[in-house]
């Protein structure tokens, strides 16, 4: 049988969930909060639906919620998206991105992805015709604004950017705000912004939308989500923003997608993002969360830099094991209980680092637990072989 995407793996995280499963382990792996979401939005969400909004809601989404997206990005960044025809409500973030990419993607065109990268980027720019031309990140997970430059061509379509980033937990300075404006000025470059952990952002650091900076802004289609901001991911309500003329082109294939997003959950955000309490302290509960779980490694030999953003921290496992990443992620789940996620499934390019990502969205027994079966599996490994790696 034919393949539109031969040799695609299962995803990591669906791998790594499954071994936590299997084994019993603690789930630190999948990115999703395992915590409830505010009882007002589900009273909300309750209300609406015996309101009776239960049926289609328009194509572009409910009027109110863009309304409110409108009022937010303005409020944020300084950057007013008329509702009307430079916002549209998504399922989610991850629609967002395949339908820009099915929209704006022709085949041959060339795509430039700063890898690591989330693991939709890639397959959905081939399934589109595309050509993916992946430059990693420095050895310090900064971007290499010389490369870039070097790899742009006549046939290079878009950009694709992700800051605060998953899987990494870094984000954009304005150096890097300065370098992007620089290398598309003057080209007819998009620019895919993925900044669904927007609000997410640490140690006194402001998020740098392409929203804030008008050339930027002109020729980029920017894709956040409530889901990470609201700890309600399955609902699957997300939205783009962008020139008019692109949320045109971006509608004639959304409405051939899905069309219609949920209903009753668009009505309850507009409602909530009437108080922008709602989001505006989240910063600060994923930077508790983020300094709880690196204090029980702070004096370990498992290195760390502290995340700038998003719900995920990376640590460097080198001075324990000489094991590839994966290898060594299923040691943890299988014998410390504790399922992470390698880095290298984020790369195509190859990646030999010694590096995990953990997912600090839990309740914060489950972070001690899961770290302390860690720490408990790597002194007991030292101290049965000391001086050599976990292996």
């Amino acid at each position: 049988m034919r393949s539109k995407l031969p040799g695609a793996p299962t995803s990591i995280f669906a791998v790594m969930s499954g071994l936590a499963r299997e084994h019993n382990a603690i789930n630190l792996s999948q990115g999703f909060p395992d915590f409830d979401l505010s009882p007002e939005l589900i009273e909300l969400m309750d209300k609406n639906m015996r309101q009776g909004n239960n049926q289609y809601a328009p194509m572009p989404g409910v009027e109110p919620l863009r309304e409110e997206i409108s009022v937010k990005i303005k409020r944020d960044y300084g950057k007013f998206y008329n509702p009307e025809t430079e916002i549209n409500i998504t399922a989610g973030a991850t629609q967002a991105l395949f339908t820009a990419f099915n929209t704006f993607v022709f085949p041959g065109d060339e795509v430039i992805v700063i890898e690591p990268a989330y693991d939709s980027y890639i397959p959905s720019i081939i399934l589109n015709g595309g050509k993916p031309v992946p430059i990693p990140l420095t050895e310090n997970f900064r971007y290499d604004w010389d490369q870039i430059r070097s790899a742009i061509t006549p046939k290079t379509r878009m950009i694709v950017i992700n800051s605060p980033h998953n899987p990494l937990g870094t984000t954009f300075h304005e150096e890097d705000i300065t370098a992007l404006t620089e290398i598309t000025r003057g080209t007819d470059i998009l620019i895919l912004s993925d900044e669904v952990y927007e609000h997410i952002i640490f140690d006194g650091k402001t998020h740098l939308s392409m929203a804030k900076y008008p050339e930027l802004a002109d020729r980029s289609l920017v894709i956040s989500s409530f889901g990470k901001t609201f700890h309600a991911t399955g609902w699957k309500v997300g939205y783009i923003a962008g020139p008019a003329k692109y949320i045109a082109e971006f509608r004639k294939i959304h409405q051939f997608t899905v069309f219609a997003v949920n209903t009753p959950a668009q009505m309850s955000y507009s409602q909530f993002l009437k108080n922008p309490e709602n989001y505006l302290h989240l910063n600060e509960f994923y930077q508790n969360k983020r300094d709880f779980l690196n204090s029980f490694f702070t004096n370990t030999k498992l290195k760390f830099t502290p995340a700038e953003g998003t719900y995920f921290q990376i640590f460097d496992y080198s001075e324990y094991s000489d094991e590839d990443d994966f290898t060594f992620s299923k040691r943890l789940t299988a014998q410390a209980g504790t399922a992470v996620i390698p880095l290298s499934p984020f790369y195509t390019v190859d990646y030999s680092g010694k590096k995990i990502r953990v997912c600090f969205a839990k309740k914060n027994e489950i972070l001690k637990e899961g770290a302390e079966r860690v720490l408990e599996y790597l002194r007991t490994s030292e101290l049965q072989n000391p001086g050599t790696s976990v292996t």
